[in-house]
Order: structure tokens, then sequence, then C-alpha cells
């Protein structure tokens, strides 16, 4: 049986938005598939201690990005746990399993509670998201 990465489940999870596709002001009812999710048939997703991977893996020299935070009690009956090649409780050298949504690839104003701008900062993601009012936001 896959768990959480702690020993409780996330208030919130998080979808990481390139500034190339920024969401609209007014959400949708679905936003633009991205092409990794639309390839691997679900919605790739992470909690607030994998934000920081994720990141540095895949917004790395990225201006800012965009931060959709979900309520996890609103979609958990959709998430599945995996790696992130979707095998299901598959290794990830130290941070755990991914919220994975399987809901048809649908994310937008049903799903989002609320959106927010990262600028990356002189001396990368890790200082940008040391901001004050960001962590105020930004929680596990």
């Amino acid at each position: 049986m896959c768990t959480f990465d702690s020993d409780k489940k996330p208030t919130y999870i998080y979808k990481l938005v390139s500034y190339t596709t920024p969401p609209p002001d007014v959400l949708p009812e679905v936003l633009p598939v991205s092409t990794i999710d639309q390839s691997s048939g679900f919605v790739h997703l992470s909690t607030a201690r994998q934000v920081p991977n994720t990141l540095k893996h895949f917004f790395g020299p990225d201006p800012r990005v965009h931060i959709l935070r979900i309520v996890y009690d609103a979609v958990e009956a959709d998430i599945k746990w995996e790696d992130p090649k979707a095998e299901v409780c598959g290794p990830r050298g130290g941070e755990g399993m991914f919220p994975h949504l399987y809901n048809g690839l649908r994310l937008g104003k049903g799903e989002v509670e609320s959106v927010r701008v990262l600028e990356n900062k002189e001396g990368g993601w890790a200082i940008a998201i040391e901001d004050v009012a960001f962590k105020e936001w930004f929680v596990y």
C-alpha cells in the first residue's frame, strides 16, 4: 500500500504551470493540459515537500511559475500515489510517492482553490520559496 510522504495526509497538493502557459485570471471549468500530463493520461501533482525539487528539475531557469493549490480532500478519491513514471509504489530517491490525479485530465475552477505566481529569485527557487508571504500560503 502506498503512503504519503509523511505521517499525515496533505491539506493541499500543487500543480506547477510554466510561465509560457499561464492560467487565465478567471479559471475555466477545465484548464489546458500540459504535454506531459496529456501523454501520461493523468495530472502530475506535488506535495509542498516535493515542490522544491519539481521546481529545480523541471523549471530551473524559468523566470516564474504559476502554482495551483488544490484542496487534497476535494480530489482524494481520484488520487493515486505513485512514482513519477506512474508505477504504483515505485521508488524516487527520498521524495516518496507523488500524487497523480486520475479524473479524465480535469483541472479547473472546481479543483483549484487558489493560484500564486512564484518569481525565480537571484539564488534560485530555494530562495524564492522562502518568501514569507509565499510560505504562509504554501503549506503541507
